[in-house]
């Protein structure tokens, strides 16, 4: 049979037509103009996971199963309606991905070609995701930049300030724009150009920069230290730093270590002055013993009189020291600090000269504060006289109390602190102040910057001591040439009710008939003198020299009239230990402890109520006299 040679070339146009649309790697349709499908290319079978035989000839709708209604249709129809081209991006539910279309109406239907855009697609919204986020790192790092407090360099490898974050301002005192262009050297200070130099070339060199410290010159001359992290960027040949203020932190360490070596200065103190009271005790006893044999012998009187005058300067000094140690015996009570300073004036005014004015700023309503009034009335006069020296061509006295409350804060830059109520108590003067390196130091015992003969050291060391023991907290502020502060704080009492004042005890130097003591005292020489100055005051003695030993003779039964003991004793029961067992013994046995150290075994202050009163060594004949009638009398 005989083909027609148009219907053959017909045939011929459709082979090549399927030949090209085979080729083509987007998806082609073809509809005639009742939408059924005339032609569909390998891409298109894949896209529309059908074969082009399930489709040729039959509706699209029929097929795909479309709403007339959806994005696709209504562009398609909407093209054909007006003859012109059609071109959108979707997201196909049909095909679970996003579709690129272009429609192309004729006259013998309409046709299409798809792409698959999905994979583009993710990309694209990935790459438009991470433009967002670097976007948002960036404004995220600027607000960074400009807000942080550490101090952020950009350098180049010359050191060329590159960049400067506005923190300099408020750490070197420059403005970003004083520092950029100009070369980080210029402000380093001189001796730590060659390490940063150092640090900078091995970090250029690949290895990872250690945190290493420099200091730079602040705009007003002082040293700022600064503690630095950084990296070397090759792509920007670069190098970026941070850069952070430690002069808080290096003062605070500072503060720490200095309140340290006062604890470790105080404990070594303590020690000392304790044993060396045992050895007054000694001294100061064998004298008062020799001043009544040498009546008949006034050359030898004289001299043990002053042997004896030393010996008592000598027991001064040790309480000045148990001050600072924080070892004295304090008889702390609710007193109102306005009235103890009112109490003061007088003394003062005699003290420190007419060329000096005292003003007084005293708060209406402080609060009851819990202390030793005796120490603190001492503590004005010791600062008084301190601020009197340093205001030799006269000037002013200001004395001034208020109710302060320390927080948290200021406990973090104070280590000796504690958060609480607390009675301030500020004596400052307009005199001629002290250099930082004099300011670290003047609380240490024996530490003067008076002449010789004009000072002991102690004043201030007293004053430390006394405040601390008190659950006090000390600041001093001062700055040459513009004078000094001295602020104590006092724990606030609770109660404004004071104690009544204890009756004062019968002066009764000797003993009545029969009246038995038990001295107890590990120190033989120390027991020895306390014997003979018993006896001779006409008391029976017996000895211990310790509390085991001492119990043993209270379960004889021997008659007893008063427990006397040291504090401090070898073998693990102290004088206070000793006093609760007398009391479980023997409930009615007067008691009376003494000690060169009284705070020793004890967390508080004050003796526990059981142990009895207490003596400070050392002591003289006639207090021990009194002390011990007082007690058997009480």
């Amino acid at each position: 049979m005989t083909v027609p040679p148009a219907e053959f070339k017909r045939a011929e146009r459709d082979r090549e037509f399927d030949a090209i649309a085979a080729g083509i790697s987007d998806g082609f349709v073809s509809f005639d103009n009742e939408w059924r499908f005339t032609h569909v290319n390998q891409a298109a079978e894949r896209l529309w996971r059908r074969k082009a035989s399930e489709l040729l000839g039959r509706k699209s709708f029929d097929v795909l199963k479309i709403d007339p209604d959806n994005i696709f249709n209504a562009q398609y129809i909407e093209s054909k309606r007006t003859g012109e081209p059609t071109a959108f991006s979707a997201l196909s539910e049909n095909f679970g991905g996003w579709l690129e279309v272009r429609g192309y109406p004729h006259a013998a239907g309409y046709s299409i070609f798809v792409r698959d855009v999905s994979e583009e697609r993710r990309a694209h919204l990935a790459l438009r995701e991470s433009e967002r986020k670097l976007e948002a790192a960036r404004r995220t790092n600027q607000r960074i930049f400009e807000t942080t407090l550490d101090l952020i360099l950009v350098v180049d490898r010359q050191g060329n300030i590159i960049q400067v974050s506005p923190s300099a301002w408020a750490i070197l005192g420059y403005r970003p724009e004083e520092l950029i262009a100009r070369n980080a050297g210029d402000f380093l200070y001189p001796g730590d150009l060659d390490r940063t130099r150092n640090e900078m070339r091995m970090a250029r060199r690949g290895r990872v920069m250690r945190n290493f410290e420099t200091r730079y010159m602040h705009k007003d001359g002082r040293v700022v230290p600064l503690t630095w992290t950084g990296i070397w960027a090759e792509a920007e040949q670069q190098h970026f730093f941070i850069g952070r203020d430690m002069t808080e932190r290096n003062a605070a360490e500072e503060r720490l270590r200095r309140a340290q070596r006062l604890e470790a200065v105080g404990q070594l103190t303590g020690g000392i002055a304790h044993d060396f009271n045992n050895l007054l005790t000694v001294i100061i006893g064998n004298l008062d013993l020799l001043q009544d044999r040498l009546q008949a012998d006034p050359r030898g009187a004289d001299y043990g009189s002053r042997a004896l005058k030393a010996a008592m300067r000598g027991a001064a000094l040790t309480r000045q020291l148990l001050a600072f140690a924080r070892r004295q015996a304090l008889d702390a009570k609710v007193i109102d600090i306005n009235e103890r300073v009112a109490a003061t004036m007088d003394l003062l005014h005699r003290t420190i000269g007419e060329d000096i004015e005292i003003t007084t700023a005293l708060a209406p309503d402080l609060w009851p504060a819990f202390a030793d009034p005796g120490q603190l009335e001492s503590a004005i006069v010791n600062l008084a006289i301190n601020a009197r020296d340093a205001m030799p061509q006269g000037g002013r006295l200001i004395i001034e109390t208020a109710n302060k409350r320390i927080d948290e804060n200021y406990v973090a830059k104070n280590f000796d602190a504690v958060p609480g109520d607390y009675v301030m108590l500020a004596v400052s003067d307009t005199g001629s102040g002290m250099p930082p390196e004099v300011l670290a130091r003047v609380f240490e015992p024996f530490f003067t910057t008076k002449p010789v003969g004009k000072g002991t050291g102690l004043g201030l060391s007293m004053v430390y001591g006394f405040v601390r023991q008190s659950q006090g907290h000390v600041q001093i502020y001062s700055e040459a040439g513009h004078g000094t502060s001295v602020r104590l704080y006092l724990p606030r009492a609770r109660s404004a009710t004071e104690p009544a004042a204890e009756a004062p005890a019968e002066a009764v130097s000797r003993a009545r008939t029969g009246e038995r003591i038990l001295a107890v005292e590990d120190n033989p020489d120390v027991r020895r003198v306390v014997t003979a100055q018993l006896s001779e005051l006409g008391y029976e003695v017996l000895e211990a020299a310790n509390g085991e030993a001492a119990i043993r003779i209270l379960e004889r039964g021997d008659a007893i009239d008063l427990l006397f003991s040291d504090v401090v004793m070898p073998g693990g029961m102290s004088g206070y230990d000793l006093a609760r067992a007398t009391r479980r013994l023997r409930p009615s046995l007067k008691v009376l402890l003494t000690s060169g150290f009284p705070k020793t075994a004890m967390e508080d202050q004050r003796p526990p109520s059981e142990a009895g009163h207490l003596l400070s060594k050392p002591y003289r004949k006639a207090e021990l006299a009194a002390k011990i009638r007082s007690v058997l009398d009480g």
